[in-house]
Parts: C-alpha cells; sequence; structure tokens
C-alpha cells in the first residue's frame, strides 16, 4: 500500500501533467462545433474527465484568444453556445499537434532508456 503522503504527491504530479495538456485536448475536439456539455461528454468517453468548471473558462479564454469561434443555437427548448476552430485556431492546433507528436517521441526515448 502506497502512503498517504506519497499518494497525494502522485495525485498533484498527475493533475499538473493533465492540466498542461488540456488546451492540446480540447482543441483537438473542437473540428466540429460542440457546446460545453456535450465537449466534457466526449472528453470523458474518451478517458479524459475534465470538470466544467475548467472548461467552460477554458473556453471563454481560447475565444478571447481567437483560436474558438462561438454561435448560440436557439432553435432547441435550451440555447446553446456552441465553439469550434476558428482559422487561426486550426493553425495552432496543427502546430500543437505536430509539436506533440515530436515531444511524445523524445520522453519515449528518454523513459524507455
Amino acid at each position: 500500500m502506497v502512503p498517504k503522503k506519497d499518494e497525494d504527491l502522485y495525485q498533484s504530479l498527475l493533475h499538473e501533467l493533465r492540466r498542461g495538456t488540456i488546451v492540446l485536448t480540447v482543441l483537438s475536439q473542437l473540428q466540429t462545433p460542440q457546446y460545453g456539455y456535450s465537449l466534457v461528454m466526449l472528453l470523458e468517453k474518451k478517458g479524459i474527465p475534465v470538470e466544467a468548471g475548467t472548461l467552460y473558462p477554458l473556453l471563454r479564454r481560447l475565444e478571447k484568444q481567437t483560436l474558438l469561434e462561438s454561435s448560440w443555437q436557439t432553435d432547441t427548448s435550451k440555447p446553446r453556445k456552441y465553439y469550434q476552430l476558428s482559422e487561426t485556431g486550426k493553425k495552432v492546433y496543427e502546430n500543437l499537434r505536430n509539436d506533440w507528436f515530436q515531444m511524445v517521441k523524445n520522453m519515449d526515448e528518454l523513459l524507455k532508456g
């Protein structure tokens, strides 16, 4: 059994690692329009749980940075704000994606020794 102190440290480090990948994670799923809750469910289904309290501020920040565009859909009983990659967002996502693959390759070599 792992001591609680070690488990707490591990959980903290894991949280940091996940936080470092959240932008790329979200951008990767916005090739098609998604509203906040649908994105939470989609990511959870893919094994990447994200709390709504983390996601919504991130979506607003990415929109402010012009990486996302949003539009309201009001044709249903509950209006929803949909987000999708902007043209700038598509370019930034592609660059981040390429850098990610290079980092994974480098980390794989490091971790395998």
